[in-house]
């Protein structure tokens, strides 16, 4: 009996920040060497999304390896046999996949996706992609390839997630038991916990994410940054009037941000550092212990990135995609069979 299977993924573009390392890099690496052994774990680079909107295709192959060198300085084990690393441009089923769903996906249901309505809202319809309009179905695809049940996802891939339970249970009404149904929404949240984790603020603006997007990078720590000049982020990033120390997202936006960051740098508890720098009244100070503390964790990591051998992740990648190739190609050919496109087995 094949073990169940858990997949996860992270888009390569673009340095990464510091929030999607502890919000996405981490939590992904510590799941891994959890459920490895008793789930199969499937990490995939997610390449053909990269281009969903509008990037620099000199510097993608590059982004690429380095996403799969992030995971591996996060500490991913890459010889435990149930992990498997892959691209997922190098197992051409996921784009044949797509184009099948894509024929029974209807203009209406990639249109109500709230992601794409927001980016569209953002950067206008003249320069919007159809790749971006119906990258869910690709999404689906890479979900259904694996016959994957347990996917973890955020509230913003909540509906891309329906949307792939949605089109494998019309394609199974329609032809038969071609896909497997991943989990709900809700089993997702009991498997994996409803994710209740630190989220981490853009320094400048607190009231908005760290995006690896932002144009002027001054409210953003990423993880390729020098660490004096993240220090000095830190040390310029927006507090408050009120002079004491207190955590309210609400009234304390730029300090609670501090306060949180501090945490997932120490790995501590939030109510415990909030207990350190209650009531203080010297923001300066304050200050100086996070800059510190990320100063710290940028050398670190960054020295243990520097050691991630490139022999070692290339052997990973190939080994990964050839063993999922042989598993999306058998699911590819039994979508195919159903609907005509190749002959069904006697």
């Amino acid at each position: 009996m094949t073990k169940p299977t858990i997949l996860t993924g992270l888009r390569a573009n673009n340095d990464l920040t510091i929030g999607n390392y502890f919000g996405a890099i981490l939590p992904m690496v510590d799941m891994a060497k959890q459920k490895a052994g008793e789930y199969q774990i499937n990490m995939f680079i997610p390449d053909l999304h990269s281009f969903t909107t509008p990037i620099n295709h000199d510097e993608l192959q590059e982004q690429i390896m380095n996403n799969a060198r992030l995971f591996a300085a996060a500490g991913l084990p890459l010889d435990h046999d149930d992990i498997y690393l892959y691209r997922q441009s190098y197992i051409s089923a996921h784009s044949e996949l797509t184009w099948i769903l894509n024929c029974f996906t209807g203009v209406g249901e990639m249109g109500r996706m709230t992601e794409f309505k927001d980016k569209t809202a953002k950067i206008g319809d003249d320069r919007v992609s159809v790749g971006l309009f119906n990258y869910p179905v690709l999404m689906a695809a890479d979900i259904l390839l694996y016959n994957a049940d347990l996917i973890p996802v955020g509230d913003d891939q909540r509906q891309h997630l329906e949307f792939a339970r949605d089109i494998a249970e019309r394609m199974n009404s329609r032809f038969g038991d071609v896909f497997v149904v991943p989990k709900p929404v809700k089993e997702q949240h009991e498997f994996f916990g409803k994710d209740q984790g630190l989220r981490i603020k853009d320094l400048q603006d607190p009231t908005k994410k760290m995006s690896k997007s932002d144009d002027s990078g001054k409210g953003v720590i990423f993880l390729g940054d020098d660490p004096e000049a993240a220090a000095k982020k830190i040390m310029s990033a927006t507090t408050d009037t009120e002079g004491e120390i207190h955590f309210d997202r609400e009234k304390q936006p730029g300090i609670s941000n501090l306060l949180e960051i501090l945490t997932l740098l120490r790995g501590g508890d939030l109510q415990q550092t909030i207990g350190e720098f209650e009531g203080q009244t010297r923001y300066g100070e304050f200050k100086k212990v996070v800059a510190n503390e990320t100063k710290a964790f940028l050398a670190t990591f960054q020295e243990r990135l520097a050691a991630v051998s490139d022999e070692a992740i290339t052997a990973k990648l190939r080994a990964s995609e050839s063993a999922m190739t042989q598993t999306a190609n058998a699911t590819l050919r039994r979508a195919q069979q159903t609907v005509g496109l190749r002959p069904k087995d006697s």
